[in-house]
């Protein structure tokens, strides 16, 4: 009778373990979720604001045709993807990757620099860019914590009874902060080394010449 009192206890121990594992699967993965339904919030912010960045440069750089195409179809091509993580940061790898080369031809105007729409919808977008490396954090230390229960032991049996399998990881580059960190910066009032300062009127590299 002690014996079979001592195996019902196993039993019931078993059985709770099981029950606990597997709650805490369910919960860690909604959290998971959860978190890259946040990252998808933070990335829809930034496509939206890349129209208004794309026809601010065109009014001064219009002629940067390439790189002004490059980033819409790199938008157009981030927005459409919507599938697994892995997909979805694939796509997000040529939007960043354009959106630095955007940035980079911004170098060039200072006019363009000093604009104010400019200046604030770089503002929004390195805020953007911020959000949405802090979610991409939570969201691979989540995955990183479950995909470590269902690799292990015992929770990989419970994971393996009830289809609990890895989730992707989100990595997509960083390279982007600096750039949309460097582009106000402008001063129209220091001497180009090894020459004279422009006067007023002279066209700046990059420039339209001013009307006669």
């Amino acid at each position: 009778m002690i014996a079979l009192w001592v195996v019902l206890g196993l039993v019931a121990l078993l059985l709770l373990w099981g029950v606990v594992s597997y709650n805490r699967f369910v919960a860690q993965r909604n959290a998971i979720r959860d978190a890259f339904a946040n990252i998808d919030t933070e990335l829809r912010r930034r496509y939206d604001l890349i129209p208004n960045l794309v026809e601010t440069v065109r009014g001064y750089a219009g002629h940067e045709r390439a790189t002004l195409e490059a980033v819409t179809n790199a938008r157009a091509a981030a927005v459409a993807a919507g599938g697994s993580p892995a997909e979805q940061a694939a796509a997000e790898g040529p939007l960043v990757a354009a959106l630095r080369q955007l940035m980079a031809v911004a170098e060039n105007y200072p006019q363009l620099r000093a604009n104010e729409s400019f200046v604030a919808l770089q503002g929004e977008l390195a805020t953007t860019e911020d959000r949405i490396q802090n979610v991409r954090r939570v969201y691979n230390d989540q995955v990183r914590a479950y995909n470590e229960r269902v690799q292990s032991v015992p929770s990989n049996i419970i994971a393996s009874m009830f289809g609990f399998r890895e989730e992707q990881f989100f990595e997509i580059a960083e390279a982007l902060r600096p750039e949309v960190e460097r582009a106000p910066q402008v001063d129209f009032g220091t001497q180009p080394p090894g020459g004279a300062a422009s006067q007023p009127g002279q066209a700046q590299p990059g420039e339209t010449p001013p009307p006669a």
